[in-house]
């Protein structure tokens, strides 16, 4: 199957017989775990015993062999084993008088490669854009322009060409979106960085939440640690943080009360959450949809309320007349007026701690961070999450969370376990309170973009320091490791920068030297419910999904996870095109 090889153990050694036990490379400080018993050789017949297994080829394997009677280890061998290689162990006595055992890992037939379909889609990719990068050239020369204009319509072909694929005015947007509209002061241009760094973190998650081609890095890591798909969602709810702070301030400027502005806040909160529980819901797996197995918690779910929260305290404290700040420090006058609002979210951050930390949590070790199951060597399975885990349980009920945590996987975990939990809802507020700090920054420095950029490398780089100490470098070794299921502290201050520098690069090539437009991310950046949701309610609809002809092929998978994400680029184009804006 895929990801799985063949191992066939011989065992050329007399009674009693072997067992044969392995353990993954990314399943830190965990049980070995049985794979099969090797019967002892024949030695009237001098036929080996043997036994059949599959073995995972994702990670490294450490395999342990040992006596089926008194325990006792014979070898120990660490190895990556490739998608669909035929392999041999064989185990054997090097001498009699010493009793030495081998054990030596032949491969019967090699594995192929199964990341040659990655690079040939991007091949394929890069080969597109190089085709609409010489159109483009192509329409800059005149007796070639004059003839696309005489076969399409004109004026139409005119505004495409001259508009760059330009941001639309807000008068003509259908009113819903989580993320509000976001405009510098001095025009109602918007950012295009804010929407290609949304769109291309939109992207990102359509493609691994459709399979990512099946391949593990497109996946969530099982506990501590990071792949590609635990990057997309802290970095959309960093872009919603920095579009709250351009959006407030515009909304009080022209002339909108601060009692309006939150009714707005609490109208879309409570849009998303409810489209969170309703339309959103992967508890639709257990069955129609009851109260008996409602996931309460999710993705919208949080957006939602992390949005309620920082944007009523950007409310509470922002100024309609955009007055800048005079007293002391004006290098930091996106900083110092705020005050109360850094004391709200050391407060919160100190809650977390706490209860992180501090919070007896029955059967378990105090401040537990892990995952339960066959991590800690079996010490604590009923402990996944620690607190986190434990006061979900206690507040929502176990029907009530995500049936299918990523650390069952690797780790064997039995308990259920909400990645968009209560007590995460307090780090992803402070993602977004980072993502707000942006904002501020853009607001006030908005005719210095070298302001502006250094103050997105400052952050960055302040922000790595941080995760640098409370991580010591260290994917399971830290104080506070990186970890996208408990929404760890160091995982929130890897992201944040990882987004400002990320969102640097963007407004630099899209805003300021004006090298790119943003396309194709700037269109799903600006339509971003509408893929998002879209992407949930079709993902098992053609042309979304098809049936395939080999399952067990991740070339099969990637392109089918590819045309889908792609379509969803696509459509965005189209309603971008026709000025059709689901906004909330």
């Amino acid at each position: 199957r895929m990801d799985q090889a063949l191992l066939l153990v011989r065992n050329e050694l007399p009674a009693p017989g072997l067992n044969l036990a392995a353990r993954s490379g990314s399943c830190h400080q965990c049980l070995y775990q049985f794979l099969a018993f090797v019967p002892p050789s024949n030695e009237s017949l001098r036929k080996p015993g043997t036994a059949s297994v599959m073995v995972d080829t994702q990670h490294p394997l450490t395999l342990l062999l040992n006596s089926s009677v008194g325990d006792k280890d014979l070898c120990k061998i660490q190895y990556h084993f490739g998608e669909f290689g035929n392999y041999s162990l064989v185990v054997k006595t090097l001498s009699t008088s010493t009793q030495t055992v081998s054990c030596d890992l032949i491969i019967n037939e090699g594995p192929i490669n199964s990341y040659l379909p990655i690079l040939f889609a991007f091949l394929v990719y890069m080969g597109i854009l190089a085709i609409l990068i010489a159109g483009r050239l192509l329409m800059k020369i005149d007796p070639v322009r004059n003839w696309v204009y005489k076969k399409l319509n004109p004026r139409a072909t005119d505004r495409m060409i001259n508009s760059e694929l330009g941001s639309p005015n807000t008068t003509d947007s259908i009113n819903c979106d989580p993320t509000p509209q976001s405009w510098s002061t001095g025009s109602r241009q918007r950012l295009r960085s804010l929407d290609t760094f949304r769109g291309l973190s939109l992207v990102i998650m359509v493609f691994v939440n459709y399979g990512g081609g099946k391949y593990w890095f497109f996946k969530h890591e099982s506990w501590n640690g990071l792949t590609v798909a635990d990057l997309v969602f802290p970095w959309f709810v960093f872009i919603m943080g920095t579009s709250i702070a351009l959006a407030l301030g515009s909304m009080l400027r022209w002339g909108s009360s601060k009692w309006k502005v939150l009714r707005k806040i609490l109208w879309r909160s409570f849009v998303l959450i409810l489209l969170g529980i309703i339309v959103v819901n992967p508890n639709y797996c257990l069955g129609p949809l009851s109260w008996d197995n409602l996931r309460i918690p999710g993705v919208l779910q949080r957006l939602g309320f992390t949005y309620l929260v920082v944007a009523a305290l950007e409310l509470l404290f922002t100024r309609a007349d955009g007055g800048t700040w005079e007293g002391q420090f004006p290098a930091l006058q996106d900083i110092l007026p705020y005050w109360p609002q850094w004391i709200f979210i050391l407060v919160l951050e100190t809650i977390w701690l706490c209860l992180t930390f501090l919070l007896p949590v029955p059967d378990c070790p105090r401040g537990y961070l892990g995952p339960g199951g066959i991590g800690d060597f079996g010490k604590y399975p009923n402990c996944t999450g620690g607190a986190a885990g434990y006061i979900d349980r206690l507040l929502l009920g176990e029907k009530h969370m995500y049936q299918h945590p990523s650390s069952g996987v690797i780790y064997q975990s039995t308990m259920p376990y909400d990645p968009e939990g209560i007590l995460g809802t307090i780090n992803s507020i402070v993602m977004a309170f980072l993502g707000l700090q942006a904002g501020k920054i853009t607001l006030f420095y908005k005719d210095q973009p070298k302001q502006i950029m250094s103050r997105f490398i400052i952050w960055g780089i302040v922000m790595g320091i941080i995760s640098a100490i409370l991580t010591k470098c260290s994917k399971e070794e830290g104080f506070i490791p990186i970890n996208k299921n408990l929404w760890s502290i160091s995982y929130v201050t890897t992201m944040s920068c990882f987004a400002f520098i990320l969102l640097l690069l963007i407004y630099y090539l899209v805003d300021v030297k004006k090298w790119w437009s943003g396309a194709p991310f700037l269109y799903p950046g600006m339509n971003s419910i509408l893929v998002y949701i879209g992407h949930q309610v079709f993902a098992n609809y053609f042309p979304f999904k098809w049936k395939m002809q080999d399952s067990q092929s991740h070339a099969e998978h990637l392109t089918q996870n590819l045309t889908a994400t792609t379509l969803w680029v696509v459509i965005s184009y189209i309603l971008y095109r026709r000025r059709i804006f689901w906004k909330i």
